[in-house]
């Protein structure tokens, strides 16, 4: 392709000019019909495409980079992106943020106040006495909604918050997402009952079959799985469904659902009780009164059931964790990648173009990476739910 302008001469153009000349960009590629081969003849063919996103995503980032008034704080950056917010994020443009905003449920004084996150104008206003708190305000209430006097400033007091976040939002939609999809694969089942699974029905019943056979069945047994199996499939599937939601880059994808310890502390207690609650004679005699040990480890200091009660309770705060540490790490290298365009960028302009290549492909990679990461981290948390399951109901061998 030929171009009478180099790459250094585009980028030190103005912004409009700048999107003149993407929009040239795409329709030459577009001449070569490129995007319309969803198999590629030759690798020439996907250098090329690579190298044409990777140079839209440097003049795009970078331009809006270079408007900027403040300095880049990659930290904050981050953790805003990984947090939750009271409103869904879709962009920025000319220095508007446009987003969604969501229902504000809150009780205060006995008093329920309701309306929508827009009210607050992203932080900067009051509305009803309320206001999202600052850092200035304290590092333990910044982002959450408090109370303020009637200048505005914090007065030390909460409401009780029950607003429906973003991650709450995103429970809904991927919630919403799995009846769907099991209810159409249910409906065209009974449609073809007798014949091969066809459409959603092969994916659901893979799904199924798949936890009942590699999992619910080798853990827990034939003859208890079944009333385990739709806990199990549940739990897998929002993980699974969630973790990918929240790898896409735009609504109503990139919510940090599974990287919010409440969330995975949830679904661990879950699992915590149903273990408890079904596990049966022998399970708490082994807890109290583990057979084969020394009886100096068990009397008169009681070691061993001390050892076995304190199992019960960090089984559950591993799940937690696991699952928390693992997809926020994942979204945390990203964003990482990502900034190091920009912290470059700070510096020199040029040396932040002629760098942001490689970022850019490590970050390719790691979001592949989290792709294969959802899948795992669903399986691992199904897996040892089934495992913990199967030891509270196992009964006493002969």
């Amino acid at each position: 392709m030929q171009t009478p302008f180099s790459i250094f001469e585009i980028l030190s153009l103005p912004q409009k000019m700048r999107n003149y000349f993407l929009q040239k960009i795409v329709f030459l590629f577009a001449q070569r019909k490129l995007f319309a081969k969803f198999a590629f003849s030759n690798l020439g063919d996907m250098k090329k495409i690579f190298c044409f996103f990777a140079f839209c995503f440097c003049i795009g980032s970078f331009g809006a980079f270079a408007e900027q008034k403040e300095k880049f704080d990659a930290g904050e950056l981050i953790m805003e992106h990984i947090s939750d917010a009271y409103d869904w994020h879709i962009l920025t443009w000319k220095e508007t943020n446009v987003s969604i905003p969501l229902p504000v449920i809150l009780i205060n004084e006995g008093k329920v106040d309701v309306f929508l996150s827009s009210r607050f104008n992203h932080g900067h206003d009051c509305y009803k006495g309320y206001k999202i708190a600052s850092k200035q305000d304290g590092e333990n209430v910044a982002g959450k909604i408090v109370c303020v006097d009637e200048n505005g400033v914090y007065n030390g007091k909460k409401p009780y918050d029950f607003s429906i976040t973003k991650n709450v939002f995103a429970i809904f939609i991927v919630a919403g997402f799995i009846i769907f999809l099991v209810l159409k694969g249910a409906s065209i089942a009974k449609k073809r009952e007798g014949k091969e699974p066809k459409g959603v029905q092969t994916l659901v019943e893979f799904f199924i079959m798949y936890i009942r056979d590699d999992i619910a069945i080798p853990s827990i047994g034939k003859e208890k799985y079944s009333k385990y199996l739709p806990y199990l499939l549940t739990a897998f599937l929002f993980i699974f469904f969630s973790n990918l939601m929240g790898l896409l880059p735009c609504f109503p994808g990139g919510a940090n659902v599974t990287g919010n310890i409440a969330v995975t502390l949830c679904l661990a207690l879950f699992t915590f009780v149903i273990t408890n609650v079904s596990g049966n004679k022998q399970y708490w005699k082994h807890m109290v009164n583990m057979p084969g040990v020394p009886w100096w480890l068990k009397f008169p200091v009681p070691i061993m059931p001390i050892v076995e009660i304190l199992g019960m309770f960090t089984k559950p705060f591993s799940l937690t964790v696991r699952l928390f540490a693992n997809i926020t790490a994942g979204h945390v290298i990203i964003l990482s990648f990502l900034c190091i365009i920009f912290i470059f960028g700070e510096q020199n302009i040029v040396l932040g173009y002629g760098t942001s290549i490689i970022p850019l492909f490590f970050s390719i990679f790691m979001t592949l990476l989290e792709i294969l990461v959802a899948f795992i981290q669903a399986y691992v948390f199904t897996l040892l739910s089934a495992i913990y399951i199967g030891m509270a109901t196992e009964e006493e061998h002969a």
